[in-house]
């Protein structure tokens, strides 16, 4: 159930997320109000989760991102733990090692380099903070305090029919973006030993 509740939301498109989170949050007939504040009478009047300026940027960023994404480093981090030799838990148990000490010896050095190339291909990423995340959630209330780069240069260049600046703001991300690229792979090749592009 939990594998389930975590994974599956990286396979499905922010549009399904919304319709998901309009279910559960919406101010008339979502699940979330009707329980609390009907049912339970914990609410005093039914909150717009989604569009309340308050609350929108920690909804969207801790609670649906990390949603939707957790899954997926999970399957990664488990597929990297799984593929650390046995043998040396069981050795590491015979010499009287604890479960925190086999973390800290073994687990952590295991998948550090699986770490270090999700890191690296996450720093390329940093900039790119997910349009069609903040383009479906948002609305006017929550405009002001949803607005990124990504939604900007959008506005900027299709609504606004300014092609020339959104594409110099674009370029300048992407500048950004591999310069970040290109210092955490420095750090990763000292840190790993190793350089990854």
């Amino acid at each position: 159930m939990i594998q389930t509740l975590t994974s599956f939301p990286n396979f499905i498109s922010w549009i399904i997320v919304f319709s998901i989170a309009a279910t559960f949050f919406s101010v008339e007939d979502g699940l979330i109000n009707q329980v609390f504040f009907d049912k339970l009478g914990w609410l005093s009047v039914p909150t717009n989760f989604l569009a309340n300026a308050d609350i929108a940027k920690v909804f969207q960023t801790f609670f649906l991102s990390v949603w939707k994404n957790c899954g997926w480093s999970a399957i990664i981090y488990l597929a990297a733990i799984t593929g650390i030799d046995q043998s040396l838990y069981e050795a590491a148990k015979v010499d009287g090692a604890g479960r925190i000490k086999r973390i800290i010896y073994i687990t952590i050095p295991g998948i550090m380099p699986t770490f270090i190339v999700l890191l690296v291909l996450g720093a390329a990423n940093i900039l790119n903070t997910g349009f069609d995340q903040y383009y479906v959630f948002t609305n006017a209330v929550t405009l002001p305090v949803l607005d990124n780069l990504d939604t900007y240069i959008y506005r900027t260049g299709i609504q606004n029919l300014n092609f020339s600046y959104a594409t110099a703001v674009g370029m300048s991300r992407s500048i950004v973006s591999v310069l970040l690229l290109t210092v955490i792979n420095r750090v990763a090749y000292h840190v790993n030993g190793a350089k990854i592009i």
